[in-house]
Parts: C-alpha cells; structure tokens; sequence
C-alpha cells in the first residue's frame, strides 16, 4: 500500500488507476549528433496512470529519449507535450516544477550527508525550506517527517541515519527513488533503475515500483525483460533512434518485427 506521502500525490495528480488520457506526447521527436541519428522522428504516447516501459538494444537511443523528455538536451525538431503543455524549449528545472522527475542510469546522491538529508533536501526543493542552523525548528520537523514517509515508500526508514555512502549499490538506487518521488512528480522517468543489481536486489526494486503503480505514472527504460514484462502496462521497443511497436506485454512478446530487432527469434 502507499504511503501517506504517495497518497498526498496520488490526490494531487487525481491519478485513476489506469486513464486513456494521455500526459506525455512527442511529435515527430529527432535528435542527431553530428551523423548519429540517436532519436528519429519518435512520436510517443504515456497514458496517465501507466507504467510505460521504453526497451531496445544497446545504442537504440533510450537514454536521449529521456533527456529530451526531462530537458537535459534540446530536441532538433519535434514537439513535446506534458500534462497539456508545450514543453520543448522549457528548461529542465521548470520541467520538475511541473511534475517530471528523473532518476539516472549513474547515482547522483551526496554520498557524505545521511540518507534523510538526502530526501531533506528534495523536500526542501518543493517547499522552499532551506537547511539553515537559524530556520524554525517546526520548519525542519515538517521537512523530516515528510522526508520519513517517501523513505518508508521505498523502505529505507530503518537506514535513515546512515551515510548515502554506506548503503548497497540497491539500496542508492532506492533513495534516488525517493528523493524523485520527494518532488512530487506527476510523470517519473526511470532509466535503468535494475542497472548492477543483483537479483535479490531487482526482485526488491520490482516489488517496490509495483507498489508504486496506480499512484504515479512512470516512463520506465529497462534492459531487464523480465522485471519489464512484470511491471509494464505498455511497451515501445526503440531501434536504431526509431519506434518499431508500443503495445501490451502480450502483444510485445509476439510481434515478429520485435523478436527480430531485438528479443530474439526464441
């Protein structure tokens, strides 16, 4: 079950468990670097509520994908919209304003601060709190306690005091989790959050994303087919910058093209 904190999102974003209504659309979405197409013409629909996972072989372009989404790299050509606005030329700081939050195939953590100060910090970015040795207590009590209840979403509230620095290579990946659910997205990016885990560490990671279904839609990229095919509610296969299929796990699984671009003929 969510969280009390998942739940204040889930009321804010009025998140259904499953709408044909649509958050995010690329039109047409084209990036090169100099003679490497990495996205061509992409034209993507996320449905609200959904887990849409984003899957292709190695340099199939995912990861600029997501970086033209979350604003880190500006598109050639193409539209994008979000929750109903033209996004393409806005910055990537107004993008998480306005609901999109990103996790990296690379931890970003402070490693030197704890675990709590980590989400504090995250919190902090939507209240406008800041860590001062002056600010009111009462200010920093409320800042924790929010920072508690996206820890416990990702169950990590027993290691809340421990350095960022000491946790598992799992264990960060969660905590970069909750500090992008501390930003109170209404679409979260996700790239390659099973990335070096080991299995005990994906089957948690798993567990934890499917608790999150129904409470905020996620745009998941994912090499691990099964941890795909387990969370997905919808699959694009992305090959060589462009979209050969979006469909159902069902209809992933047996798409000809797919199996030949990059399941496998098995």
């Amino acid at each position: 079950m969510a969280c009390l904190a998942l739940a204040a999102i889930e009321a804010a974003n009025k998140i259904p468990p499953l709408s044909m209504a649509s958050i995010l659309q690329t039109h047409d979405l084209h990036k090169s670097f100099g003679a490497l197409v990495a996205t061509d013409s992409v034209s993507l629909t996320v449905q609200t509520g959904e887990v849409h996972a984003i899957v292709g072989p190695n340099g199939a372009g995912k990861t600029t994908l997501l970086s033209l989404l979350s604003g880190s790299l500006k598109p050639d050509s193409g539209r994008i919209e979000f929750n109903g606005k033209d996004v393409t030329r806005t910055p990537a700081h107004k993008r998480v304003r306005l609901g999109l939050a990103r996790s990296f195939q690379i931890t970003s953590l402070i490693l030197p601060m704890t675990v709590l100060e980590n989400v504090m910090l995250a919190v902090q970015g939507t209240t406008g709190h800041s860590l001062k040795f002056w600010s009111p207590v009462s200010k920093e009590k409320d800042t924790q306690t929010q920072a508690m209840h996206f820890l416990q979403a990702v169950k990590l509230q027993d290691k809340s005091q421990h350095l960022a620095d000491a946790l598992s290579h799992g264990e960060q990946r969660q905590l970069e989790i909750a500090i992008a659910l501390a930003l109170k997205p209404k679409l979260l990016l996700l790239d390659e959050p099973m990335a070096g885990m080991s299995k005990e560490e994906t089957r948690k990671m798993i567990d934890l994303l499917r608790d999150l279904k129904g409470d905020i839609t996620i745009l998941l990229v994912e090499h691990d087919m099964d941890a795909v095919f387990a969370l997905a509610d919808r699959t694009s296969v992305l090959v060589e910058g462009g979209l050969i299929a979006t469909g159902t796990t069902e209809e992933i699984r047996s798409n000809t093209e797919v199996q030949q671009a990059y399941l496998g003929e098995a």
